[in-house]
């Protein structure tokens, strides 16, 4: 019998070993259930304290947030597998370069800021951004808005490096900390826009691109929502209602319920399942070839609005990077195999790297295909 086991069986059995517990053949638990690491949710009331954020109609848009937070807060919390962090509870002032690393320091899942839009006119409407820049440059003005915060924090030159809200240059090189997190950033805030919009009949403003200081520095998929406008005399006076409130906090946070259902039909996250050794024998046959004839697969790790060079030093140390563009964007695959458990190891190896939310997929003659089919209907 070998007492060394090879790389692949090692990848391969820790693979099964994080989605399961043992159990003995009298089906008692020998081994206590791993415990299941809690969906982390950060929510971030925007303003407060000294900065009120905006005074459309005379409301004060920090209290209405903190109010709207404070329900979703409520609302995940009803539910066991969600665990909520707010980067405030009260009307306190929090700098904007505090806000991210509260969600980075506590390993989040999400990280959600919530605000309320204003302008000159009458425009009304919800709209609900990730990090980038859009290609016309239109929503650099909404994210000058809320990025000038910063000028009432003290010693802001020194803590923001220079950095400059009313300059293009400097929203521009926001953009890069948040690139790898873009398609999980833009599926989050497509689920929140398009409940508030659907199921309250809200003007639809679109999930934007916009460079925000606060979600620049987070390590997760990130969004900010304006509500709505404030200086609207008719979506003001909703928004600052007790039942307008109550309607956006629940939208919110079914948005968010709903985008952990999306990640766990995608990653077949089964609920506290157990190892058998039908599992350890499956664990064993990992390190043999699987192969899908004429599959191509590969393991996407990031996507984004920037072309970047696929050498390893732009992917975390990863070899054999290869790049696609789809639309406006680039996606980042690694590895290429028709064999299914070697992707899986080499998905393994990313996640190792840091890339958590990478994930499988297949294509043929250049057309991506849906993988759960692949596996189930090809012939092997």
């Amino acid at each position: 019998m070998k007492t060394k086991l090879s790389l692949l069986l090692v990848l391969a059995l820790s693979i099964v070993l994080t989605a399961f517990t043992f159990k003995d053949v009298s089906g008692s638990d020998t081994i206590s259930k791993l415990t299941q690491k809690p969906f982390v949710v950060v929510l971030d009331a925007g303003h407060g304290g000294t900065d009120p954020g905006n005074r459309g109609n005379g409301f004060y848009e920090k209290d209405i947030v903190l109010d709207v937070t404070l329900q979703v807060g409520k609302l995940l919390e009803a539910h066991p597998d969600f665990k909520v962090i707010y980067t405030r509870k009260t009307d306190v002032f929090k700098t904007l370069y505090e806000r991210g690393p509260i969600a980075n320091e506590a390993d989040a899942d999400i990280f959600v800021s919530i605000h309320c839009d204003s302008h000159h006119s009458q425009a009304y409407g919800v709209g609900t951004f990730v990090m980038g820049i859009d290609k016309t440059g239109k929503n650099l003005e909404t994210a000058k808005k809320e990025n000038e915060v910063i000028f009432l924090e003290e010693n802001y030159e020194e803590s923001y490096a220079g950095f400059d809200p009313n300059s293009p240059e400097s929203l521009i090189g926001l953009t890069i900390m948040q690139e790898e997190y873009l398609d999980q950033s833009i599926m989050l805030a497509g689920l929140i826009q398009n409940n508030i919009v659907n199921n309250l009949k809200r003007k639809n403003r679109n999930v934007k691109q916009a460079p925000f200081w606060v979600l620049h520095s987070s390590y997760m998929p990130s969004v900010l929502v304006e509500l709505g406008f404030l200086t609207n005399n008719t979506e003001g006076k909703y928004i600052n209602s007790k039942k307008g409130r109550k309607e956006m906090a629940a939208q919110v946070a079914n948005g968010i319920i709903s985008y952990k259902k999306n990640l766990e039909l995608a990653t077949n996250d089964f609920q506290n399942p157990v190892i058998t050794e039908q599992d350890i024998d499956e664990a064993i046959k990992i390190s043999e070839k699987k192969i899908y004839r004429g599959i191509d697969f590969r393991v996407q790790i990031a996507a984004s609005g920037n072309k970047l060079e696929t050498i390893s030093q732009n992917f975390k140390g990863l070899k054999g990077v290869d790049r696609v563009q789809a639309g406006s964007l680039y996606k980042y695959y690694y590895g290429n195999t028709s064999d299914y458990n070697e992707i899986k190891i080499l998905q393994t190896q990313a996640k190792e790297k840091g890339y958590t939310t990478c994930f499988v997929v297949a294509y043929k003659d250049g057309k991506k295909l849906n993988l759960d089919k692949v596996l189930k209907t090809q012939d092997k």
